[in-house]
């Protein structure tokens, strides 16, 4: 027969398993909370992206002497009128320039010196130019900055002018620099470079040939 003290002995050796199974457990939990709460944070990628998104992005470059000397310019040596017009018809320093598909009025030295209202606050330049399309197709047009980095230009091709014969449209450049430019229907295209320069800034290129 088992006394009393010899039960009460079996029954804390019973019951040790479970104590200790218990306490390993409480001692694993702490050591994970541990483990989460004891090391920062690691940023998140997505957030640093959106971050730098944000950013302003860097403003233009001014055009200088060298990026106005090594434009290559679209030049003109020999004036002639838009379709269907005389040379008498043409303003003075200018020219039609393009191919059997399409054409464009251009300064006959590449260069364009925007003032008045033409310049914006922003440092941007509007611009217009006629075209005239010999194929049947909607004009547009694209360009780049070849001097500097710069966004890409604006251009506007308004509605009303048919499917084919002369067009008018609006080019807003970004800054200032050697622009090319590309105008495009159906698939044909012609492609110039021009200088845009606010008057302001002409004296830049002064003596650039």
């Amino acid at each position: 027969m088992t006394s009393p003290a010899q039960a009460q002995r079996d029954s804390r050796c019973r019951m040790s398993p479970r104590i200790s199974i218990q306490l390993a457990c409480g001692l694993l939990g702490i050591a994970i909370v541990t483990g989460c709460t004891s090391s920062p944070a690691a940023p998140h990628p997505a957030a640093s992206h959106h971050a730098a998104s944000r950013a302003a992005p860097p403003p233009p470059q001014p055009l200088t002497r060298t990026g106005a000397r090594q434009c290559p310019k679209t030049i003109i040596r020999r004036v002639a009128g838009p379709p269907g017009a005389s040379p008498a018809d043409v303003v003075p320093g200018t020219s039609a320039y393009g191919n059997e598909k399409l054409v464009v009025m251009l300064d006959l030295h590449g260069v364009l010196v925007a003032s008045g209202d033409m310049v914006h606050p922003d440092g941007s330049i509007w611009w217009k130019f006629p075209w005239w399309r010999l194929v049947s197709g909607d004009l547009t047009i694209t360009g780049r900055r070849l001097d500097a980095p710069a966004p890409p230009l604006k251009s506007f091709v308004p509605e009303g002018y048919g499917e084919i014969g002369f067009q008018a449209s609006g080019v807003t450049f970004p800054s200032e620099g050697c622009w090319q430019l590309t105008g495009t229907v159906a698939h044909s295209s012609l492609t110039f470079v021009t200088l845009v320069i606010p008057q302001a800034h002409r004296a830049v290129i002064s003596g650039s040939g």
